[in-house]
């Protein structure tokens, strides 16, 4: 999962970067609303922490220009604690949720594991393919409820996967939804993360397809008799 922080106070979002990255999301931040609108439409991410209080560019005319493109994706409004109306404005112009500085990072870590379920089109903590279920919440998957061992990038590569299962994944995606600016990730290494994870879901009847020129899908092996019926 990807994260635009647009955040002009560097400490804060330097600690919400951090902390994102910790928790398993690619996270890139800009300092004002232009940047922030200039990146919008010309890269994907899962999700939108917007400060209203942006130079150049008001968060609100972001968001604003972002609506205009007929973009769903989720927004978590920062505003200051005093801003009512610019919340109310921010709601009315199609935020999903909003908080006011101070918060907790741990409330606020909890609305993004949220709001990136909703985005994906969850509705609940837990993605189940199969035998294999995925906890969005605490980020670990389970095969007849025993955790598999995978890496933090290949937490988020099934994660991609399990978000679009049965459909073509092809690997610009996956980049666009693993990676930072700045994270040099080739075709190869892209190869090699879905190699592993296929070898560490085989015992769960889960599989991930590759179709030669169009990307990769998550499938699982169904019996015999299923299929007979």
């Amino acid at each position: 999962m990807r994260i635009l922080i647009a955040e002009d106070d560097e400490m804060l979002a330097d600690v919400l970067t951090q902390s994102l990255r910790q928790s398993g999301y690619a996270v890139d931040a800009v300092r004002d609303g232009q940047a922030a609108d200039t990146v919008l439409r010309s890269q994907e991410f899962d999700l939108l922490i917007l400060d209203l209080g942006l130079p150049r560019l008001s968060g609100l005319e972001v968001l604003q220009n972002l609506r205009a493109q007929n973009s769903h994706l989720p927004v978590l409004i920062l505003t200051a604690a005093d801003s009512v109306d610019q919340r109310v404005k921010g709601l009315d112009l199609g935020a999903d949720d909003y908080m006011a500085k101070p918060f907790a990072l741990s409330e606020l870590e909890a609305r993004v594991r949220a709001l990136t379920r909703r985005g994906a089109g969850g509705g609940g903590t837990l993605l189940r393919h199969g035998r294999l279920v995925f906890d969005q919440t605490g980020r670990v998957a389970l095969v007849d409820d025993k955790p598999l061992d995978l890496s933090a990038r290949e937490v988020s590569l099934l994660e991609i996967l399990l978000t679009r299962a049965g459909r073509m994944v092809n690997k610009n995606q996956i980049v666009d939804h693993l990676c930072q600016w700045g994270e040099e990730v080739s075709s190869n290494a892209i190869e090699v993360y879905v190699h592993r994870l296929r070898k560490k879901l085989e015992p769960s009847g889960v599989r991930i397809a590759t179709v030669r020129g169009l990307g990769y899908c998550l499938q699982r092996d169904v019996p015999e008799t299923a299929e007979a019926r």
